[in-house]
């Protein structure tokens, strides 16, 4: 005997995009829901992306303003994950080491 095929609601659909931007993994989603990983694929797909995709967003712009704030960690990491900004320890000849901190691009950033 098989089973009738799921049919979603807006209370799945909601749910399925609200856990996505929580960062709920998939099987979890799927579970919850009461369906299968594909099936879950198949009906929610939009809601899977737009969940994270609205919740990255949100973070992003969190972010953006800490770091333009004057939030030191928060621009750093911008920084490094947006600006191409690295660190590496540099072993000097006289046994000290010193944190540079490169960037890439032709002029020093200002902050």
């Amino acid at each position: 005997m098989s089973q009738a095929p799921h049919e979603p609601t807006d209370e799945t659909r909601k749910m399925a995009k609200t856990l996505s931007g929580l960062g709920v993994p998939q099987d979890d989603i799927a579970t919850l829901i009461g369906v299968s990983k594909p099936t879950l694929h198949k009906h929610y797909r939009e809601e899977l992306d737009k969940g994270m995709a609205e919740a990255n967003a949100k973070v992003a712009g969190s972010l953006f303003s800490q770091a333009t704030t004057g939030n030191t960690s928060a621009a750093i990491f911008w920084m490094k994950a947006r600006a191409g900004w690295t660190e590496k320890i540099v072993q000097e000849t006289n046994g000290k080491q010193e944190l540079v901190i490169r960037w890439m691009g032709d002029t020093e950033p200002k902050l």
